[in-house]
């Protein structure tokens, strides 16, 4: 490859990114599969989506999330790539790969925070405070962190409904499945964790992906 369709290449890659986007990303992957790791695998309170079908398949199968997350997200980026074009892929494989790897960093350590199990309502709150700020911060890049958003914003890109009614739509969904293995009355606490984190990606998303991916 010649000096110039090197450059032309590596031009055509990086365009979109800066490396304040990806700093953000990174950012928002940490503080999403931190909260999920250290709050809602530990006390059994489930998100909805693809967060909460990688949950459901990690208990019947017994498989890390660090593996499920990049096959499951692939389904649905195949789907999404159709509706909001490359540009939005490229972005996502970088905080889907960020949110992965940081699943195996917090596998590696001991729990960081107090076990919520007897304070399901804490842990819902604080659950969906984790998921939302991390994972909004990434939808406001201009990407998803994982196969959930990127289902999501499909369904926002194609329907016009406010994004938080797109993921509480995926949400409830696996809600319903989840009760396999979740009693009715912690589902309850999951619904609280899904609205929290619906209502905090639709509002820091708000801005940031309307501007730059619509």
């Amino acid at each position: 490859m010649s000096e110039k369709k090197r450059s032309a290449f590596l031009k055509k890659i990086w365009e979109g990114l800066s490396w304040r986007k990806i700093g953000l990303i990174i950012l928002g992957a940490m503080i999403c599969s931190f909260g999920i790791h250290n709050i809602h695998q530990r006390t059994g309170i489930t998100e909805g989506g693809v967060i909460g079908l990688m949950l459901l398949l990690e208990h019947w199968l017994g498989v890390s999330p660090a593996y499920l997350t990049p096959a499951l997200d692939a389904a649905c980026y195949l789907l999404a790539f159709r509706y909001l074009g490359g540009r939005f892929i490229k972005i996502s494989v970088i905080s889907t790969l960020s949110v992965s790897l940081f699943y195996k960093v917090w596998e590696c350590f001991p729990p960081m925070l107090p076990d919520l199990s007897s304070y399901p309502l804490l842990a819902a709150v604080c659950g969906g405070l984790f998921v939302g700020v991390g994972v909004g911060i990434i939808v406001r890049q201009g990407g998803s962190s994982g196969g959930d958003d990127a289902l999501a914003l499909t369904i926002f890109h194609v329907t016009h409904l406010r994004l938080s009614r797109a993921y509480m739509f995926t949400d409830f969904v696996v809600l319903g499945l989840s009760l396999t293995y979740i009693p009715a009355a912690k589902i309850v606490f999951s619904v609280i964790t899904v609205t929290i984190s619906s209502f905090l990606i639709d509002r820091i998303q708000d801005t940031g992906f309307k501007k730059s991916c619509i």
